[in-house]
């Protein structure tokens, strides 16, 4: 079986519709695809309904979290699988984090407007289509201008990583744990040492997120060097956590394809053995 645990679509900031999204895993030669869109569970009623046959569906989502224990607060993201949308506290919360994610990009889109770029508020809205607002569409804005070429330029520190970034207002990690586990969820640390994308956490960060009730880790990941999979794997494997390999795909605003990293069999049925909020579909 070819198991892809974290894929985007429309409802966050890949560019496949839910839809598109279940037909291209189909394609992809996937037997399971997870929708992970961040801070939101908008996309799985489409993708539920449009699931070609043969494909199953783990709903899911990606929350945006901090961690205030160092010397400065760290995001990381948080993978939560099969838990219940409606429970409100979970719900509350990420509204939250994605009415804060609308009033910080509202908030960049001014910084770039001040220094002469003509980014406007309703053409971010409007790439974002109804789904959560986020930097690849404050990117998609920059490169119909010409100013750079590609969504990873965007992020590079001139431009949205550093000079038009602001922070947004992220779920505590351990609050984030408690509200996906209270919620019959299964919580996966999304790339936890993806060192390319910034400052990491500690390993001893990890222990204490295991002993409040993580299940896993993201082991295999694109932006994971071999060594860094190895260490991952390793500390799942002292602490008894899973391992899990994912795409982590946003259609073209990355160059990473469905099914680049995979999970193991076993492992997807430890997690839907778990999950107590929402069901695998097919």
């Amino acid at each position: 079986m070819r198991i892809d645990l974290h894929a985007h679509s429309t409802a966050s900031d890949g560019t496949s519709t839910p839809a598109e999204l279940v037909a291209e895993a189909a394609a992809a030669g996937l037997d399971v695809v997870a929708l992970t869109d961040h801070d939101t569970t908008a996309g799985w009623p489409a993708a539920i309904a449009a699931r070609p046959p043969g494909l199953a569906l783990v709903p899911g989502a990606e929350l945006s979290c901090r961690w205030h224990g160092g010397a400065w607060p760290i995001s990381l993201h948080l993978l939560a699988y099969l838990f219940d949308p409606s429970e409100a506290a979970l719900a509350t919360e990420l509204a939250r984090v994605r009415l804060s994610r609308e009033t910080r990009a509202e908030r960049m889109v001014e910084l770039m407007y001040a220094d002469g770029i003509d980014v406007t508020w309703e053409e971010v809205l409007q790439d974002a289509a109804g789904g959560t607002v986020g930097r690849p569409h404050l990117a998609q804005a920059l490169i119909r201008r010409g100013l750079v070429g590609t969504v990873s330029e965007a992020f590079e520190p001139q431009w949205l990583g550093r000079r038009y970034r602001v922070p947004k207002d992220d779920l505590d990690v351990f609050l984030a744990l408690r509200l996906v586990l209270d919620a019959g969820g299964v919580p996966v640390f999304a790339h936890p040492r993806a060192s390319v994308r910034g400052p990491i956490v500690p390993d001893e960060l990890i222990v204490e997120m295991a002993g409040a009730g993580l299940f896993g880790l993201e082991a295999d990941h694109t932006d994971h060097s071999p060594a860094e999979r190895e260490h991952v794997r390793a500390l799942a494997g002292r602490l008894g956590l899973v391992t899990t390999g994912s795409s982590d795909f946003h259609g073209t605003n990355k160059t990473v394809r469905l099914g680049a990293r995979t999970t193991a069999p076993e492992v997807l049925e430890r997690i839907a053995a778990a999950g107590r909020g929402s069901r695998v579909v097919g």
